[in-house]
């Protein structure tokens, strides 16, 4: 049974939740969440429901954090659940009914030095590295739609890549960098 001030710290902790991400906020506390990927490196797929009953369903999430492990080195890391509830609601804005194909997911500390050290474009201190980041694209979605969709929830960093073919989508500050970024 929750005590009145376990009550109180739910309620401030969802109210916390929506000042910090209003689009995310918007998300039903009842209803399950769905998340569906295709990691394009690894040739992985996974659908599953990830919050269901009020809860985050600990067997999804660390099914979720496999499939978008470093796919370089196979470290695993926590992806932050707000990552999730971020694509859930951007798939819905989107009315897709595609998995999101997957660039990049968790990069290690390794993973994403080398890459910085070749490409300026990749961040020394990337939301990547903290399972809060990760690069899509939507087969049945111009990237464009997806790119402008997500810039428009405000819910975090969005960046635009048409040249590599994917979107850059994090929970972290909002900030828009990229072609029309």
């Amino acid at each position: 049974m929750l005590t009145r001030r376990a009550a109180l710290r739910g309620s401030a902790g969802l109210l916390t939740a929506a000042i910090a991400s209003p689009a995310i906020a918007k998300l039903s506390l009842s209803d399950a969440r769905s998340i569906a990927f295709d990691n394009l490196h690894t040739g992985e797929k996974l659908s599953v429901d990830y919050w269901t009953n009020g809860v985050y369903e600990p067997q999804a999430l660390a099914e979720v954090n496999h499939v978008l492990r470093d796919y370089r080195n196979g470290e695993e890391h926590v992806i932050d659940p707000k990552l999730l509830d971020l694509l859930n609601l951007l798939h819905r804005n989107l009315d897709s009914g595609a998995p999101f194909s997957v660039i990049s997911g968790y990069r290690s500390p390794a993973t994403n030095a080398a890459m910085h050290e070749r490409s300026a474009g990749v961040a020394a201190h990337s939301l990547h590295m903290k399972g809060m980041a990760i690069d899509i694209r939507l087969t049945d979605c111009r990237l464009e739609n997806l790119h402008d969709v997500a810039r428009n929830m405000r819910a975090g960093g969005v960046g635009y890549y048409p040249e590599l073919d994917f979107v850059h989508v994090d929970v972290g500050r909002v900030r828009y960098w990229g072609a029309a970024g």
